[in-house]
């Protein structure tokens, strides 16, 4: 993914050992800025690109062009101030971010849509990429678009409690255990504290899934060594039984387990849960990306 000729010449001498053993072109998609600036100094979006027009795209694209051992394959635009920002909050707060929204649609449109046919007068593009769980409707409507980065949806955050137009069911749970009972109605778990990366605030936490009626004390949250959890539902914990969490985003937690445990079943005795295949994360098969 390159955005400036500076990145272009970083991965040409990276690799001249291997293409000059290979032979093989290195193959770079184009990331377009799709955040929203309706007004000087007013800014909505992810500092993702200093390309933000069809002529910037077009200049880069050429510029790529220049370099034989380079192939531009694909071009990529996140419309983050849409599909990551939580939206279904009836306080002044979230009738703002929806009008956001709204009006920051035709722009994103508009601007993909020109980059893509301008540069297309220069490369062949095999994708373009955009959106995320949180655009799906909005980015899929648009012809410019071949796929969407909606990876989030198979798993189902603790961030997208908060969006109106796109619920999925939670497909992961993170087990922490109960070590100490420090007091009536308090029961503490070992680690727990999986904070999402983003702007800090309560968002970021995990959410607590079951028992249910619990919540994180104030004074600590969810904590590295250690999540005193509180509620009436506290004081029928027993030191060695499991809280279940949701972390707030999808692929942070592959960053600190090796493997995932594949579950079926609703959990009572008409569909019991049955344990299936174990699978392995990024970081169990080695790879550490971030």
């Amino acid at each position: 993914m390159v955005d400036e000729t500076s990145q272009l010449d970083l991965i040409l001498d990276a690799t001249a050992d291997l293409r000059s053993r290979a032979g093989a072109r290195i193959r770079v998609a184009i990331e377009l800025d799709v955040s929203y600036s309706p007004l000087p100094g007013l800014r909505f979006g992810a500092y993702r690109s200093p390309v933000r027009g069809p002529q910037q795209a077009v200049s880069l694209a050429r510029e790529i062009a220049a370099r034989p051992a380079l192939e531009l394959v694909g071009l990529m635009a996140y419309e983050g101030h849409i599909a990551g920002v939580t939206d279904s909050s009836s306080t002044p707060y979230g009738l703002a971010v929806r009008a956001m929204k709204a009006l920051s649609r035709p722009d994103v449109a508009a601007r993909r849509t020109e980059a893509v046919a301008a540069v297309r007068e220069v490369a062949d593009l095999e994708f373009v990429n955009g959106g995320g769980t949180g655009s799906i409707e909005s980015t899929g409507a648009e012809p410019a678009v071949t796929e969407i980065a909606a990876g989030s949806g198979l798993i189902g955050p603790g961030l997208f409690d908060g969006y109106r137009g796109f619920r999925p069911q939670p497909a992961l749970h993170l087990g922490f255990p109960v070590v100490r009972r420090p007091a009536p109605g308090v029961a503490t778990l070992l680690g727990g504290g999986w904070i999402a990366s983003g702007a800090p605030g309560a968002d970021r936490l995990p959410t607590i899934t079951a028992p249910r009626g619990l919540s994180f004390a104030p004074q600590e949250a969810a904590g590295e060594v250690q999540t005193p959890v509180l509620g009436a539902a506290a004081d029928d914990l027993r030191v060695g039984d499991t809280v279940w969490l949701r972390h707030a985003k999808a692929g942070e937690p592959a960053e600190h387990v090796s493997s995932y445990v594949l579950i079926r079943g609703a959990g009572d005795e008409a569909d019991p849960i049955t344990v299936g295949a174990v699978v392995d994360t990024y970081r169990g098969e080695g790879r550490v990306f971030l």
